[in-house]
Order: structure tokens, then sequence, then C-alpha cells
């Protein structure tokens, strides 16, 4: 079974953790500027935007949670493994890795994509 070396794992974890923390901060103010928009537009079409937008800050906070869940866990995995080789993990820790690191990115891109559109919607509506 092929070794790798940690440093970079750990970094990674770090940074990931930092900005999924940006990104709930973000969803914080998602939330209040859509409550204002739904507070000074009452008709349909505002209506089902708000509803539309509602829905994607609770799928992306529910998934921001379950993605900061493996993470950790992740980083618990490579504890254990550092305690008996010391510097070098087993590549199934790095194939968990290498999920979270893709799992990331997506949801890194969809954030953007979510707030682009949400930012549009916002500047049609306030």
């Amino acid at each position: 079974m092929k070794n790798i070396s940690i440093k970079h794992l750990n970094f990674a974890h770090n940074a990931w953790l930092r900005g999924l923390g940006f990104y709930e901060l973000e969803l914080g103010f998602l939330q209040e500027r859509l409550e204002e928009i739904a507070g000074d537009n009452t008709g349909k079409e505002v209506s089902e935007k708000v509803e539309y937008f509602q829905n994607q800050l609770i799928i992306h906070r529910d998934y921001l949670d379950n993605l900061k869940h493996r993470i950790h866990s992740n980083m618990t995995s490579l504890e254990r493994e550092l305690k008996t080789t010391s510097t070098y993990v087993d590549e199934a820790t790095v194939m968990a890795y290498n999920q979270l690191a893709e799992d990331y990115f997506t949801e890194d891109k969809m954030f953007m994509d979510l707030r682009n559109e949400f930012n549009r919607f916002a500047t049609e509506w306030m």
C-alpha cells in the first residue's frame, strides 16, 4: 500500500474549514437580504423566488454542516494513523481526503453560482 506524507493534508483540511466558516457567514448575510426582500415585496413572482432561495440556503447550510463533519472525521482518522506511523497515512485515508477535496471544490463553485444568482435577483427586487 502506498504511503503519503500528511503535511499538506492537514493544511488543506484547515483551509477548507476556514472556507466553510466564511460560507456559513455569507449564508447569514444572504438570509438577511432575502428576508428584507420578502418583507418589501409580496407579489407572487417574488414569493416564488424567495421560496426558491430559502430552500437553496437550507440545502447549502445542511451540506456545509455535513462537509465540516466529514472533514473533522478525516482529520481524526489522520491523527489515529499518525500515532502508529508518525508521518504517513494509508491510501484509504488519502482517497477519503481526495473525495473531500472534490466535494469542497464542487460546493465552492455551486455556492458562488448561487450567490451570483441571488445578487442578480436582489438587484432586481431591492
